[in-house]
């Protein structure tokens, strides 16, 4: 089996918005939603759920700095191929917390 990083992805401004929209969700339903992601993780042969993230920093050599980017959680996924790995995350519930996102697959290469 082959390890893929799975890379939710969204504009993030709507990101931003989701946030906004969570400070108005009970904790009934959060836990709702998070039981439907752990539902669907199992079912997708998900190795680790990930977590979401924060804030992100730019580092070089010349120092760092705050910037934005579109990536707001991972989690990594086993499958035989890459586009065995694409077609499960199809039904992934990221889709229906965040309409017009995508997510994105890396295949983790053996050291």
């Amino acid at each position: 089996m082959k390890k893929f990083i799975v890379l939710y992805m969204a504009k993030s401004e709507d990101f931003k918005k989701m946030m906004e929209g969570m400070k108005q969700v009970t904790e009934e339903a959060q836990k709702t939603s998070m039981e439907e992601w752990k539902s669907w993780a199992e079912g997708a042969g998900m190795v680790d759920m990930g977590a979401g993230l924060g804030k992100t920093k730019k580092v070089t050599s010349e120092g760092a700095s705050d910037i934005g980017n579109e990536i707001g959680g991972y989690s990594f996924i086993e499958a035989e191929s890459h586009d065995a790995a694409a077609e499960k995350m199809k039904d992934s519930p990221h889709f229906t917390m965040m309409p017009g996102g995508w997510i994105e697959l890396m295949e983790v290469m053996p050291m």
